[in-house]
């Protein structure tokens, strides 16, 4: 192993620190807030073209650039993935093929051809997910009789009764209600094409579970009132749906600021008579323009933003670089915080009813929805700003935080025991999570959060570091949710249980410990593929990027490993990837939206976490 001089290092990295620091607060906005790209898949931007199709606002030039940039995704074989460098994935290449059919491009075009060639070797859109082979049936490629129902009665189930609507996760909840909608009434806007080049002729596998069979029969029943339902019942549950649906859009025209729930409910409405100038309808086509971002390569549509998050993020990485409490970055952001709290209830208040708002939600409008997540580094980040008035806005989140545990301990992101597995087991499920059960990475936010607050001994966090004591994989990591994978689990918990009193000289930290030491890679960052979430092997293995190694030396540093040849060689890979301008290259997804299904690349991860990193090293230097 080659020797690395400390004094050396410490002074590259202090230079590489400056240079990142600069970068980063030359992108804040005039108004305090930072925001970077969150880029998904093409699903978006085919979805996009197809709503717009449907409700006959499709225009050439958008058209063009979007189908510009689908081109631009396509592989060299001819597919399309979730993710950089992943597998091809049969929904989103079906997806992106049938909206680049939608703006002409022809079946025996070459790169058609090799799409299409794929596709039926994967199963054809028979195989496909059963949210593609809706937008399929929307417009009469697929047919509605062959997919699962979903009635709109279901907005009668009481919140007691399994599968009411609040059983679902908050996403899922705002994507299923409206699609309950463009079920019963199964709208078909024929295209000028057909697929026969994508079909296979095999028809889609049924369950074989237990659960599985079940659910297909009552599947069958669902089919049979669906052709003949009880019209007044009908007619009332469409009515009730709409008004959930007009009473969750955002000030902005979006729902809950994501894009599943935003385009279906654009659909929904549409089919029950609000016509595009009705106001719900303006705002909510008018609002996907703030999420459109054009250049050289095209047109393309973020499926959420995060300038909350971001923000956050950043505030504390600096805060991590040694920047003042009082610095005018700080002191602008935190007034921008302060005034996107959000201070009514929401969704999260049906399982809280007496618990007081106070928190943060991830996007610039999501009013109904602060998340746990969000909140907690707010609270770190607010912490280290000199101004008077952060002090209520910290004890109001703390309270709602604290009250927002679930019963066993831990903290899930939306909502508090959101954890009946039972709407997994349906046939409509087959894509992304629905349920949002506490995970080990938002549970370690809190924790660390409360313990800032000197909250360490109250039972609240007790409980929360006994969840995450309980949740350590047997190798020594943690899961990671919302972030690839272990090394974002393990990045997240090793701090917090560390803030919360566990010794690092502990047996489960030291675990930890061995195994980052163990998967780092040779050229000594840090990387898990996304493919560990479906096939173990991946766990702990990829290709190093900076945010990852970031992560892992967050908890190397936690740990007490300031001068440990994993942290040294960590910090040097750092040291010797960062480009000119004072950021790192990044093309790898590392944030995680679905596990095993959807996945994100924030374009500013790559930046803030080496921050935070690079500065806690220095700091632990001058001690």
């Amino acid at each position: 192993m080659t020797t690395i001089d400390a004094p050396s290092l410490t002074a590259e990295a202090e230079a590489a620190l400056r240079g990142a620091r600069e970068h980063l607060l030359g992108l804040q906005s005039e108004q305090g807030w930072w925001k970077a790209e969150l880029e998904t898949n093409v699903t978006m931007d085919a979805e996009d073209l197809l709503l717009r199709e449907f409700l006959g606002i499709r225009t050439p030039e958008d058209t063009a650039d979007t189908a510009r940039w689908i081109r631009s995704q396509q592989r060299a074989e001819g597919t399309w993935a979730t993710f950089h460098d992943g597998p091809p994935d049969l929904s989103t290449t079906v997806e992106a093929y049938v909206a680049l059919r939608l703006a002409g491009d022809a079946a025996d075009a070459p790169h058609m051809r090799q799409a299409a060639e794929y596709v039926r070797g994967a199963g054809g859109v028979e195989g496909t997910r059963v949210f593609t082979r809706i937008w399929l049936a929307m417009f009469g490629l697929w047919s509605w009789d062959e997919l699962p129902v979903m009635p709109p009665e279901m907005m009668y189930l009481p919140r007691w009764f399994p599968l009411n609507v609040y059983d679902w996760a908050c996403w899922a909840r705002q994507t299923i209600v409206p699609l309950t909608v463009v079920g019963s009434l199964r709208p078909v806007r024929a295209l000028p094409f057909g697929l026969p080049e994508l079909r296979t002729g095999r028809r889609p596998r049924p369950a074989r579970d237990a659960w599985g069979r079940a659910f297909n029969g009552l599947d069958r029943l669902l089919h049979v009132y669906q052709r003949r339902p009880v019209r007044p019942l009908r007619t009332a549950a469409l009515r009730r749906a709409a008004e959930w649906i007009v009473a969750r859009q955002e000030a902005d025209g979006c729902w809950g600021g994501i894009q599943p729930p935003w385009v279906y409910s654009l659909i929904a409405l549409n089919l029950l008579g609000y016509d595009l100038g009705h106001p719900v309808m303006r705002r909510g086509i008018e609002g996907l323009e703030r999420f459109t971002i054009r250049d050289e390569r095209g047109r393309r549509l973020e499926a959420c933003q995060s300038p909350v998050w971001d923000t956050v993020l950043a505030v504390n990485a600096l805060a991590d670089a040694g920047l003042p409490a009082g610095h005018p970055a700080l002191t602008r952001a935190a007034g921008w915080l302060l005034d996107e709290e959000i201070r009514g209830p929401g969704d999260w208040s049906v399982r809280r009813p007496g618990l007081p708002p106070g928190g943060w939600a991830f996007e610039f409008d999501n009013d109904l929805y602060p998340d746990t997540d969000d909140t907690a580094e707010a609270i770190l980040a607010l912490r280290r700003v000199d101004r008077p008035d952060v002090r209520p806005a910290i004890d109001r989140a703390v309270r709602w935080l604290t009250g927002m545990a679930s019963r066993d301990g831990g903290f899930g992101a939306f909502d508090a025991d959101n954890t009946r597995t039972l709407c997994t087991k349906l046939p409509f499920c087959d894509f992304g999570a629905v349920i949002d059960p506490p995970s080990a990475d938002v549970t370690a936010h809190v924790a660390e959060a409360l313990a800032a607050e000197g909250m360490a001994n109250t039972d609240v966090v007790r409980r929360a570091v006994v969840w995450l004591l309980r949740a350590q994989e047997e190798d020594g990591s943690w899961f990671g949710r919302w972030g690839a994978n272990h090394v974002y689990g393990t990045g997240a918990v090793v701090p917090a249980l560390v803030a919360a009193g566990v010794r690092p000289d502990g047996p489960p930290i030291r675990r930890a410990v061995a195994w980052l030491e163990a998967h780092q890679n040779l050229d000594g960052g840090w990387g898990e593929d996304l493919r560990s979430y479906d096939d173990p092997a991946w766990v702990g293995r990829g290709v190093s990027t900076a945010s990852q190694t970031a992560w892992a030396l967050l908890a190397l540093l936690a740990a007490g490993e300031r001068s440990s040849p994993a942290v040294e060689r960590g910090v040097r890979w750092l040291v010797e990837t960062q480009r000119p301008d004072g950021t790192w290259d990044e093309d790898h997804f590392t944030g995680t939206g679905f596990p095993g299904d959807f996945y994100i690349n924030y374009h500013l991860y790559r930046l803030v976490f080496p921050v935070s990193a690079l500065g806690r090293y220095l700091r632990e230097a001058r001690r």
